[in-house]
Protein backbone atom coordinates (compact mmCIF):
# COMPACT_ATOMS: atom_id res chain seq x y z
CA UNK A 1 0.00 0.00 0.00
CA UNK A 2 1.82 3.40 -1.21
CA UNK A 3 -0.02 6.59 1.45
CA UNK A 4 0.42 9.95 1.11
CA UNK A 5 0.56 11.14 4.46
CA UNK A 6 -0.65 15.30 4.78
CA UNK A 7 -0.05 17.37 7.94
CA UNK A 8 -2.06 20.58 7.11
CA UNK A 9 -1.14 23.90 7.85
CA UNK A 10 -1.24 27.41 5.69
CA UNK A 11 2.20 28.20 5.99
CA UNK A 12 4.09 25.02 5.87
CA UNK A 13 1.98 22.07 4.81
CA UNK A 14 3.70 18.48 5.20
CA UNK A 15 3.47 16.47 2.82
CA UNK A 16 5.32 12.81 2.72
CA UNK A 17 4.25 9.00 1.06
CA UNK A 18 5.26 5.81 2.81
CA UNK A 19 5.06 2.21 0.95
CA UNK A 20 4.34 -1.02 2.89
CA UNK A 21 2.23 -3.17 4.87
CA UNK A 22 2.17 -4.64 7.92
CA UNK A 23 4.41 -6.84 8.91
CA UNK A 24 6.85 -5.62 6.38
CA UNK A 25 9.81 -3.07 5.83
CA UNK A 26 8.18 0.52 5.06
CA UNK A 27 9.78 2.74 2.35
CA UNK A 28 9.85 6.31 1.51
CA UNK A 29 8.57 6.65 -1.39
CA UNK A 30 9.03 10.72 -1.30
CA UNK A 31 8.83 13.38 1.26
CA UNK A 32 8.83 17.99 1.50
CA UNK A 33 6.70 20.43 2.32
CA UNK A 34 4.06 22.81 0.40
CA UNK A 35 5.34 26.30 1.11
CA UNK A 36 3.12 29.37 1.42
CA UNK A 37 4.03 33.18 2.07
CA UNK A 38 2.29 34.68 4.76
CA UNK A 39 1.52 38.16 2.70
CA UNK A 40 -0.62 36.69 0.28
CA UNK A 41 -4.82 36.55 0.95
CA UNK A 42 -5.95 33.46 2.16
CA UNK A 43 -7.53 32.32 -1.01
CA UNK A 44 -4.37 32.35 -3.12
CA UNK A 45 -2.30 30.33 -0.21
CA UNK A 46 -5.66 27.53 -0.31
CA UNK A 47 -5.03 27.40 -4.44
CA UNK A 48 -1.72 27.04 -3.86
CA UNK A 49 -2.16 24.38 -1.19
CA UNK A 50 -4.35 22.94 -3.57
CA UNK A 51 -2.26 22.68 -6.84
CA UNK A 52 0.79 21.48 -4.78
CA UNK A 53 -1.32 18.35 -3.85
CA UNK A 54 -2.35 17.84 -6.86
CA UNK A 55 1.16 17.83 -8.10
CA UNK A 56 1.83 15.14 -5.21
CA UNK A 57 -0.53 12.98 -6.47
CA UNK A 58 0.01 12.86 -9.48
CA UNK A 59 3.88 12.10 -8.94
CA UNK A 60 3.38 9.63 -5.93
CA UNK A 61 -0.04 7.62 -7.09
CA UNK A 62 -0.78 6.69 -3.53
CA UNK A 63 -3.43 4.57 -2.80
CA UNK A 64 -4.56 6.12 0.12
CA UNK A 65 -4.34 9.68 1.75
CA UNK A 66 -4.15 10.32 5.36
CA UNK A 67 -4.38 13.30 6.74
CA UNK A 68 -4.05 14.90 10.33
CA UNK A 69 -7.55 15.50 12.08
CA UNK A 70 -7.92 19.11 13.32
CA UNK A 71 -7.61 19.52 17.05
CA UNK A 72 -8.31 22.64 18.83
CA UNK A 73 -5.96 25.11 19.66
CA UNK A 74 -5.49 28.13 22.26
CA UNK A 75 -4.59 30.17 18.91
CA UNK A 76 -8.11 29.99 16.87
CA UNK A 77 -6.28 31.58 14.18
CA UNK A 78 -3.89 29.09 13.68
CA UNK A 79 -6.74 26.32 14.13
CA UNK A 80 -8.51 27.77 11.81
CA UNK A 81 -6.10 27.77 8.67
CA UNK A 82 -5.08 24.68 9.80
CA UNK A 83 -8.85 23.62 8.93
CA UNK A 84 -9.21 24.92 5.97
CA UNK A 85 -5.28 23.47 4.53
CA UNK A 86 -7.23 20.33 6.09
CA UNK A 87 -10.29 20.93 4.04
CA UNK A 88 -8.24 21.67 0.72
CA UNK A 89 -6.53 18.03 0.92
CA UNK A 90 -10.06 15.93 2.17
CA UNK A 91 -11.57 17.85 -0.72
CA UNK A 92 -8.55 17.03 -3.74
CA UNK A 93 -8.01 13.14 -2.23
CA UNK A 94 -12.34 12.88 -2.60
CA UNK A 95 -12.71 14.00 -5.76
CA UNK A 96 -10.03 11.87 -7.23
CA UNK A 97 -11.52 8.72 -5.54
CA UNK A 98 -8.99 8.22 -3.21
CA UNK A 99 -9.85 6.62 0.27
CA UNK A 100 -9.51 9.65 3.05
CA UNK A 101 -8.58 8.68 6.93
CA UNK A 102 -8.54 11.00 9.28
CA UNK A 103 -5.90 10.50 12.41
CA UNK A 104 -5.55 11.91 15.56
CA UNK A 105 -2.07 13.61 16.72
CA UNK A 106 -2.33 11.10 19.67
CA UNK A 107 -3.17 7.77 17.32
CA UNK A 108 0.18 8.86 14.92
CA UNK A 109 2.38 9.25 18.01
CA UNK A 110 0.88 6.10 19.80
CA UNK A 111 1.11 4.34 16.35
CA UNK A 112 4.55 5.04 15.22
CA UNK A 113 6.35 5.27 18.80
CA UNK A 114 4.55 3.44 21.45
CA UNK A 115 3.05 6.81 23.26
CA UNK A 116 0.30 9.30 22.44
CA UNK A 117 2.34 11.56 24.71
CA UNK A 118 5.52 11.56 22.38
CA UNK A 119 6.96 14.90 21.58
CA UNK A 120 8.08 15.85 18.12
CA UNK A 121 11.68 15.02 18.59
CA UNK A 122 10.52 11.18 19.55
CA UNK A 123 8.49 11.17 16.72
CA UNK A 124 10.86 12.49 14.36
CA UNK A 125 13.74 9.67 15.78
CA UNK A 126 11.00 6.68 15.09
CA UNK A 127 10.02 7.80 11.59
CA UNK A 128 14.38 7.64 10.84
CA UNK A 129 14.61 4.58 12.22
CA UNK A 130 11.46 2.88 10.53
CA UNK A 131 12.36 4.37 7.03
CA UNK A 132 16.09 3.51 7.72
CA UNK A 133 16.62 7.51 6.75
CA UNK A 134 20.30 9.01 7.35
CA UNK A 135 18.37 11.74 9.24
CA UNK A 136 15.47 12.87 10.70
CA UNK A 137 13.39 14.77 7.98
CA UNK A 138 12.93 18.82 8.66
CA UNK A 139 11.12 21.08 8.76
CA UNK A 140 8.84 18.56 11.66
CA UNK A 141 6.00 19.10 9.59
CA UNK A 142 7.79 16.88 6.63
CA UNK A 143 8.05 13.99 9.13
CA UNK A 144 4.81 14.23 10.85
CA UNK A 145 3.53 13.93 7.23
CA UNK A 146 5.41 10.48 6.89
CA UNK A 147 4.49 9.53 10.69
CA UNK A 148 0.78 9.74 9.49
CA UNK A 149 1.52 7.39 5.98
CA UNK A 150 2.99 4.79 8.36
CA UNK A 151 0.34 5.38 11.38
CA UNK A 152 -2.32 4.76 8.21
CA UNK A 153 -0.38 1.60 6.62
CA UNK A 154 -0.21 0.31 10.00
CA UNK A 155 -4.10 1.06 11.56
CA UNK A 156 -6.23 2.88 8.91
CA UNK A 157 -6.63 -0.38 6.35
CA UNK A 158 -7.78 -2.33 9.10
CA UNK A 159 -10.23 0.42 10.59
CA UNK A 160 -11.37 1.30 6.65
CA UNK A 161 -11.85 -2.42 6.68
CA UNK A 162 -14.27 -2.82 9.80
CA UNK A 163 -16.00 0.25 8.35
CA UNK A 164 -16.75 -1.21 4.79
CA UNK A 165 -17.60 -4.15 6.73
CA UNK A 166 -20.23 -2.44 8.39
CA UNK A 167 -21.92 -1.31 5.93
CA UNK A 168 -21.76 -4.28 3.65
CA UNK A 169 -23.75 -6.13 7.00
CA UNK A 170 -26.15 -2.99 6.98
CA UNK A 171 -26.89 -2.99 2.92
CA UNK A 172 -27.70 -7.17 3.52
CA UNK A 173 -29.71 -6.59 6.89
CA UNK A 174 -32.14 -3.77 6.76
CA UNK A 175 -33.13 -4.34 10.06
CA UNK A 176 -29.27 -3.66 10.97
CA UNK A 177 -29.10 0.10 9.01
CA UNK A 178 -30.71 1.85 12.22
CA UNK A 179 -27.52 0.61 14.12
CA UNK A 180 -24.85 1.06 11.59
CA UNK A 181 -26.04 4.57 11.02
CA UNK A 182 -26.74 3.78 7.39
CA UNK A 183 -29.97 5.41 6.42
CA UNK A 184 -31.81 5.56 2.36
Amino acid sequence: MRVLGIDPGLTRCGVGVVEGSIGRALSLVDVGVIRTGAELPIEQRLCLIEAGIHEWLDATLPDAVAVERVFSQHNVKTVMGTAQASGIALLVAARRGLPVTLHTPSEVKASVTGSGRADKAQVGAMVTRLLRLAEVPKPADAADSLALAICHIWRGGGVNRLEAAVVAHAAAHPAARSRAGVRR
